[in-house]
């Protein structure tokens, strides 16, 4: 089945397909949230809805465009992101972009560029992506979706329309993310691990990263222990330090959080109050604000491509975490 927009997105899909419906949707969206609030899915039916030939609501799914979907490939729609084991879009697809805006739609409907994310465009990309901006020809349509926006040119930021997702409330989303997980899932308890974003806690939730995260547990349970940080780096080796750095980000939120109000009931990941408890005793609320501000940078470096050894990262980010934790 095609992809539709989720069950809290559809104040959202409202407006926008009224615009739609009305012929005033313009021609460069520029979606953005956190990872984890449904963009992919947002902008997914959007196009879907956009190549349809018989679109209601949704995209019907009966038509040729949309069996051509269904089918992994439609000559009307070009998708754009990073290459393979690379984090930035660079020139070369932009200019294909270029090209695919200067020909006729091969099915006489709409062009779709779905380009993600957004904020990965390296300058020069950026830059050969202004003039199609600028000057799409009639019926095309560019979906951008970006985590950080602000990290996109101004430029490219002021010749889209920016719509943000918001965080859904609980109501909205934990019956999706329960039935997504199954019965006795612990969806509520996911919902808050992953502040409340339902995509990211259905990807949490999955044995691949409890595994990660009872690791994580382990090695830092170590570190308060008095283990070595270099030693405890080397079991994570083989584990995407982004993903590491994004869970000990979390953690070190909730240790601010506890360390400034006291109140257990702000904390994200209630089953770690007993570490928790035990780093606030050794370190100052200020101490893990600085950790905080280095684990940031580095996760930004990583995801754009910085080239930063992520080893490295690891171990010199855990021997600080070690430091605090013995102070």
């Amino acid at each position: 089945m095609l992809i539709q927009p989720l069950p809290w997105q559809q104040p959202i899909w409202q407006r926008l397909t009224g615009l739609q419906d009305a012929g005033r949707l313009p021609h460069a969206l520029l979606l953005s949230g956190p990872h984890g609030v449904g963009k992919q899915e947002l902008g997914e039916a959007l196009l879907a809805r956009t190549l349809c030939r018989m679109p209601s609501d949704t995209a019907c799914g009966e038509c040729h465009s949309c069996h051509m979907l269904k089918a992994g490939y439609h000559p009307d729609l070009l998708r754009v992101s990073p290459a393979e084991k690379s984090r930035q879009i660079r020139i070369d697809p932009i200019r294909d972009v270029n090209h695919f805006v200067a020909q006729t739609p091969q099915q006489g409907g709409y062009r779709v560029i779905l380009l993600q994310p957004a904020e990965a465009m390296n300058v020069a990309a950026a830059n050969a992506l202004l003039k199609s901006l600028e000057e799409p020809g009639e019926r095309t349509l560019f979906i951008l979706l970006a985590d950080v926006p602000s990290r996109m040119l101004a430029t490219i930021r002021s010749r889209c329309q920016h719509w943000s997702l918001g965080v859904p409330t609980r109501s909205m989303c934990l019956p999706w993310l329960q039935e997504a997980l199954g019965e006795g899932s612990e969806g509520e308890f996911w919902l808050r691990v992953s502040g409340g974003l339902p995509l990211l806690a259905k990807e949490l939730a999955s044995a691949e990263s409890r595994g990660l995260r009872q690791e994580l547990q382990e090695l830092f349970d170590a570190l308060v222990r008095g283990g070595e940080p270099v030693a405890e780096a080397a079991r994570l080796e083989r584990q995407a330090v982004d993903r590491i750095l994004w869970y000990g980000i979390t953690w070190l939120e909730d240790l601010i959080r506890l360390g400034l109000s006291s109140e257990e009931v702000r904390v994200r990941n209630l089953d770690l109050l007993p570490l928790y408890r035990q780093a606030v005793k050794n370190a100052r609320v200020q101490d893990w604000f600085r950790l905080l501000d280095y684990a940031r940078e580095q996760r930004r470096l990583l995801i754009a491509g910085g080239n930063p050894n992520p080893q490295l990262v690891l171990e010199a980010w855990l021997i600080r975490w070690s430091a605090l934790l013995r102070s």
